[in-house]
């Protein structure tokens, strides 16, 4: 007979609460057999649908202890009802980009002083010199190259990506010959990696404790995206995708670090730790 694990929300009537922590703070991971499917007495047949056995305390539990999926499935029916009912932008008509409204007078204001337009830009071509230091020094310093790793993933399906769907430039967008890519040459719109390269440093720093550096880094990576959009030189939508571009590659690069441990461990010679490991 197999036996299976079941984590489900709702309350049990014995004092536990089965998302696997108990009230009392033990765990407490419900076991479910086979048997939960039969009737209980021999013949087989299947126990009523999950739903039909809920109570109005079940569900006054769920909303007090899991707000949070709750607050996300309101999101879902309301943004349902947003889509369905919204006006599309005309194919001949400037994208709408909410990020740009928000920062209209930042744009403005840039756009009237080229000077300042250009301290941001080269300030900003600064930050992106420390995540690439960041990330490279990790590897060819202390050894630790999921950093860099997670970043040749990222830019190269950054590159596929911005390829394969090439978005118009803003109408006002505000060029720098000091901005990077340095030289007023041509870039990828779709995704930021401005912002993933800095969420793949921050993301290694929280995993080394250096928590006031990742901290600063997060702080200048916002303050870059709220630049970015002022200039109109990325999309909201680029930002946001850079943010989890950041978060995903750096879990695929610890995928693939935890693989090649394995190989390891049957006996291939190959290691991530050791300083030689990506050069054999």
């Amino acid at each position: 007979m197999s036996t299976n694990t079941v984590v489900p929300l709702r309350r049990r009537s014995n004092g536990y609460h089965t998302n696997g922590v108990a009230l009392n703070g033990m765990e407490n991971v419900v076991k479910k057999t086979d048997d939960c499917y039969t009737n209980g007495n021999g013949g087989g047949g299947k126990s009523k649908a999950s739903f039909l056995t809920w109570t109005m305390r079940d569900v006054v539990y769920v909303a007090r202890y899991h707000w949070i999926p709750c607050f996300f499935a309101v999101g879902v029916l309301f943004f349902m009802g947003v889509e369905y009912t919204l006006q599309m932008v005309p194919a001949k008509s400037e994208p709408f980009d909410i990020g740009f409204v928000v920062t209209r007078s930042l744009n403005r204001v840039l756009a009237s002083s080229p000077d300042l337009n250009t301290l941001l830009a080269a300030l900003n071509t600064v930050f992106v010199a420390m995540q690439t230091t960041y990330i490279v020094w990790t590897w060819l310093m202390e050894g630790r190259p999921r950093a860099t790793i997670s970043a040749c993933f990222m830019f190269t399906c950054r590159g596929i990506l911005g390829y394969s769907t090439q978005l118009p430039l803003p109408q006002d967008f505000l060029g720098s010959g000091v901005d990077f890519p340095v030289g007023n040459v041509s870039f990828f719109l779709f995704f930021s990696g401005h912002v993933a390269g800095s969420m793949i440093a921050s993301l290694d720093m929280r995993r080394m404790q250096r928590l006031r550096l990742a901290m600063l880094f997060d702080i200048l990576n916002v303050l870059q995206s709220i630049r970015l959009l002022g200039t109109r030189g990325h999309y909201t939508i680029d930002l946001a995708v850079g943010v989890g571009a950041g978060i995903l590659f750096d879990s695929l690069a610890g995928k693939y670090e935890e693989m090649m441990s394995k190989r390891q461990n049957l006996g291939n010679g190959f290691s991530l730790i050791s300083k030689d490991s990506l050069l054999n």
